[in-house]
């Protein structure tokens, strides 16, 4: 079965998105470990964490589950003081996930604020070495790849590339493609003959071997206009099509890919019932 699903609120305790997974028939779901705009929040309970580990456990319909990280940290910055900040804060986060039992956190690579992108991928690889010496996680990070808005990286594949082989952890990073960033940054997968060629540089410089997950958007904005703005399935400048051949590629049935459209009304399940009916199989629950 696909392993399809949308990023779910952790309002109320994180074992909360479990419930609301099952409730969409998500077998993927995406969460934040701790509140999404604070560097840094208060422990999850033991509690929590127990009855998260039971609900994972006794779920028949969640099959996948994969954390990202909250919206301030930026491995990429220029300012040490801060740079400082947002490496114990990715560190936290980490720990969250190993709490949890989560393998994979989903991470925006960084923006490096007025230096080189040079400088900035050598940064991010700095402060990845760093947690993974000082602060020992076994999760591992799934650099993300984005639309290029402002200075940020990872809007070319050989930034993915370049961050991973200059890091001595290389072996603990993987991958997250985003199908609004990658169109927004200029990759053109619009008829069947592009997407399997977007795929193919993909592989040639980064590797499918090491994708873990894949967010699905549709993209308010053109092709290669470096904006970061996402869409209902099909309602964007994507299209339908796309996604089919997305949702029926087997080479990435076992991936997780997940929702991250606007939270408005009842898209959810209007998005998630598209994406069932492309990938040609039945949701584990009526939607």
């Amino acid at each position: 079965m696909q392993l399809i699903g949308a990023h779910m609120s952790i309002a109320g305790g994180v074992d909360k998105a479990i419930d609301r997974g099952e409730e969409l028939g998500c077998t993927a779901i995406q969460i934040f470990v701790k509140q999404a705009r604070k560097l840094f929040d208060r422990p999850i309970k033991d509690e929590t964490v127990k009855l998260w580990h039971e609900k994972v456990e006794k779920s028949k319909v969640v099959r996948a589950i994969i954390a990202h990280t909250g919206y301030l940290i930026n491995l990429a910055s220029p300012d040490d003081e801060m740079w400082e900040k947002y490496i114990q804060a990715m560190a936290d986060e980490m720990n969250r996930c190993d709490r949890l039992g989560i393998e994979n956190i989903v991470m925006h690579p960084g923006t490096p604020k007025g230096k080189s992108e040079d400088w900035g991928i050598k940064r991010i690889a700095q402060a990845v070495d760093i947690i993974y010496d000082k602060y020992g996680p076994s999760v591992n990070i799934a650099l993300e790849t984005t639309a290029g808005q402002g200075q940020s990286l990872g809007w070319r594949f050989e930034h993915i590339r370049d961050i991973i082989a200059q890091s001595k952890h290389s072996e603990k990073l993987r991958v997250v493609f985003d199908t609004c960033h990658v169109f927004a940054a200029g990759y053109d997968f619009t008829t069947k003959e592009k997407y399997e060629k977007v795929w193919e540089e993909f592989d040639k410089i980064i590797g499918l071997k090491l994708l873990v997950g894949i967010h699905v958007n549709d993209s308010k904005h053109p092709l290669g206009s470096r904006k970061d703005r996402h869409e209902h399935i099909g309602r964007g400048l994507i299209g339908i099509e796309p996604f089919k051949f997305l949702m029926q590629d087997e080479r990435f049935e076992e991936l997780p890919k997940v929702l991250e459209t606007p939270k408005e009304n009842d898209w959810d399940v209007k998005n998630l019932k598209l994406l069932w009916e492309l990938s040609g199989q039945q949701p584990p629950v009526k939607l």
